[in-house]
């Protein structure tokens, strides 16, 4: 059985610590075993590994994701790269070509898909193995798996099963009801209902066959080339709706959806993290902040406060999921990033009145060891400061060591690298007319392709 792992969306419901470049499943919130800090796709990735299913796993995201994802998970994850957003559906079908004509898989294998960002016990993947057999003994078109549900809940989806079946390891689904009222979910629970956690297989060849039937390529090269044709959509309206032979297989262990402050906090092992205090007389309090500056709560009760470099937010425990609905009045880049070779934080940005000129102030961490491509920049210039750590530094062709209050120069159209000897950090000073991410030219990526090409320029010359 081969897993796709669905990682997507932008997180607003957790703003100010997730946006547009840092989803809900990278926010380094949650407590493990050693007591330190990691992320849900770090925690689910670490439960893969446990149950064996690691090396089966691939994980399907957009472009925005992929550094994050390397960078958490050191590059273990095997990568689906979308060109662009398209929901689930086209995610499931790019991901199906990969499978079938890039890894060699045919068309009776098993595939499941499931979120990257699931909270479970080690147990539930243990259930998601089970699926490979549910489909090829059920012969259906598609299993899912419904987790037993603890209260009405009025934020899930449900499958309503329709009648055991012979092995009573499985059920056979009726239909599938959206986000009902809670009084109506309290019946369907009543009935027998399960919540739809968004896990479900297939022999692979299911998918293939549906986009074999729209005229879309089945090849992964072909279907990446063609993405945009793929109608943007999900694929439990795509596929799921207009599928008859549907199964369901029951898992009564702890499930949650983390997906909103109140949900997260609740599995959040401290009541504070990062700098500031929390007064004795406050109850019910979640602080958590990544700003340098502390914050503290005095005299308050059932607060949940968040801060980033992206705002802060302070809000009623029970009225924190009406986030989203404000969070779209904003329009600011992100502020806070990962990257495959550490971080960065936007300290401050300007547009200079009466020029077409704009100031972006960054602080940039790198990794030791890690380093930025060699690259150039068409619209800006950039002055870098040193203020921690050694690295080697290249500009155009020519290699520097640099340290601590090193001053460093760089006009648009220079070719320049950087690489960290120990853990270094860099205030960048970005001054022209588009500040914006897309304007870099990447030459090379890896440092030992860089300085190849550099030493090969010099002996030329």
């Amino acid at each position: 059985m081969k897993l796709v792992l669905l990682s997507g969306g932008s997180g607003k419901r957790l703003w100010p610590l997730s946006n547009d470049a840092r989803s809900k499943q990278f926010l380094k919130v949650l407590q493990n075993k050693e007591n330190k800090l990691e992320s849900m796709v770090q925690r689910v990735w670490a439960q893969l590994e446990k149950t064996g299913l690691s090396d089966s796993a691939v994980i399907a995201t957009s472009k925005s994701q992929v550094d994050m994802i390397q960078s958490q998970l050191e590059n273990k994850a095997s990568l689906i790269v979308e060109p662009t957003r398209r929901d689930t559906f086209p995610a499931v079908a790019l991901a199906s070509a990969y499978i079938y004509s890039v890894l060699g898989a045919n068309e009776d294998e098993v595939v499941a898909i499931l979120p990257v960002d699931p909270y479970v016990e080690d147990e539930f993947f243990n259930r998601v193995k089970d699926l490979e057999h549910i489909v090829k003994e059920s012969q259906t078109e598609l299993a899912l798996i419904g987790v037993n549900p603890t209260y009405p809940s009025s934020k899930y989806g449900y499958i309503v099963p329709e009648s055991k079946t012979e092995s009573n390891d499985y059920l056979s689904v009726s239909r599938f009801i959206e986000k009902p009222a809670e009084k109506d979910a309290l019946d369907l629970i009543k009935h027998g209902a399960l919540w739809n956690c968004g896990v479900f297989a297939f022999k692979l060849g299911y998918v293939l066959s549906i986009l074999k039937e729209k005229g879309l390529p089945i090849y992964f090269d072909e279907l990446l080339a063609n993405y945009d044709q793929l109608p943007k959509i999900s694929f439990d309206y795509e596929v799921v709706e207009k599928t008859e032979k549907i199964v369901v297989l029951p898992y009564d262990g702890y499930w949650k959806d983390l997906g909103t402050w109140n949900t997260l906090t609740e599995e959040i092992a401290t009541e504070k993290i990062g700098k500031g205090a929390i007064s004795e007389d406050s109850k019910n309090i979640h602080l958590i902040n990544e700003l340098e500056i502390p914050i503290t709560v005095l005299g308050a009760s059932d607060l949940i406060v968040a801060a980033s470099p992206d705002g802060i937010l302070v809000s009623d425990r029970e009225a924190s999921p009406r986030i989203k609905e404000i969070v779209g009045e904003f329009e600011n880049r992100p502020m806070y990033e990962e990257r495959r070779w550490g971080w960065y934080r936007v300290l401050d940005y300007t547009k200079i009145k009466g020029e077409n000129k704009e100031v972006l102030t960054k602080r940039i961490g790198i990794d030791a060891g890690k380093n930025l491509s060699y690259q150039l920049h068409d619209f800006r210039d950039e002055v870098w400061t040193i203020i921690k750590g050694e690295g080697v530094f290249i500009l155009n062709d020519t290699i520097h060591n640099v340290k601590p209050s090193d001053v460093l120069k760089i006009h648009a159209g220079d070719k320049h690298a950087i690489k960290a000897i120990n853990d270094l950090e860099i205030i960048e000073v970005q001054t022209g007319t588009q500040l914006i991410e897309e304007d870099i030219v990447r030459l090379f990526m890896d440092w030992e392709e860089i300085i190849g090409y550099v030493q090969g320029v010099n002996k030329q010359s």
